[in-house]
This record gives structure tokens, C-alpha cells and sequence, in this order.
């Protein structure tokens, strides 16, 4: 069984057009990549625990916005699922709510650094995020997950 992920695609509608708010993993291998480095705020969840609740848990985890999980479940809608290059399936929801991105306060996962070294070192989950406009998120985030702007496009222009 492949590893399961959930996550949440915020977006809103300034003057300017859609945008999608997008995180930038944290830790020295991602440090000097930008462009298809970029994601949903996402992670990994057990069959214990339904994907909505693992997308929000999540999101709070790696941004510090908790008070999205007081919104109601009508408020996210289903943005289906991806299979990523690692044989992982993400399955996202998205959402229309609107967030400093400057503010994120990311939890800290530990990683092995450097590879195979044996040595551990505490890094944020995720060092940065931001809002982009749907043709530079496409140039931003993980090339498996493009679909998700696709969808989440077809579904604001009700198709």
C-alpha cells in the first residue's frame, strides 16, 4: 500500500486574479531549489484517521493557522488525488481563506544530515510560503501536483 498524504489548497480572488498559497520545504536539500520544490501544505496519515482531519492537522502543523479547522467541512471541496514520483498518493481539498503568508510559524521534523552520515539535525518542516498567481504556481510546484491548480481552476469555473 502506497503512502497516503492530505492536503489543503488555499486560494482567494484579490483584484488581480486567482491565487493559490503555496509552502517551500524547509532543511539544506531544499534550501537552493525553488522552482517545482514548492506544495500544498501536506502529510502523511494513517488509515486511523480520515483525510480532511489529517489535511487540517497538517496545515496547522506546518503553517501554525489552526483557526481553519473551525471552519465548517462544506467550506472544502475535493481536489482528488495524485500520485507523486515516490509512488505517494496525495489527495487535497481546497478552500477559499486568506492568510499572511509571512506569518507561518512551521513545526520541526528531524532529518538525516548530511545523507547517510548518521547524523541528525532539526530542521522546519516548511521555511517559507507564499501566494502566486495559477501560470507561476505552475512553475513552482511539484510537477504532480500541477493537477490540483487544474482542478481546482475547472471547479471555480463550474465545469
Amino acid at each position: 500500500m502506497p503512502k497516503q498524504s492530505a492536503g489543503l489548497l488555499l486560494f482567494r480572488r484579490p483584484d488581480s486574479g486567482l491565487e493559490v498559497f503555496l509552502v517551500h520545504p524547509g532543511g539544506p536539500f531544499w534550501a537552493k531549489k525553488d522552482l517545482g520544490a514548492w506544495s500544498v501544505p501536506k502529510g502523511e496519515y494513517g488509515d486511523d484517521e480520515e483525510p480532511l482531519a489529517a489535511a487540517l492537522r497538517e496545515f496547522e502543523e506546518e503553517t501554525g493557522f489552526g483557526e481553519i479547522g473551525s471552519m465548517p467541512e462544506s467550506a472544502f471541496f475535493t481536489l482528488g488525488s495524485v500520485r507523486q514520483n515516490s509512488g505517494k498518493v496525495v489527495t487535497a481539498w481546497a478552500v477559499e481563506f486568506d492568510i499572511d503568508a509571512n506569518k507561518i510559524i512551521s513545526n520541526l521534523c528531524e532529518i538525516e544530515w548530511p545523507p547517510r552520515s548518521g547524523l541528525r539535525i532539526s530542521v522546519p518542516e516548511v521555511d517559507r510560503a507564499a501566494w502566486f498567481a495559477i501560470p507561476e504556481a505552475r512553475t513552482r510546484i511539484f510537477a504532480a501536483q500541477q493537477p490540483f491548480l487544474d482542478r481546482l481552476a475547472d471547479a471555480l469555473a463550474g465545469r
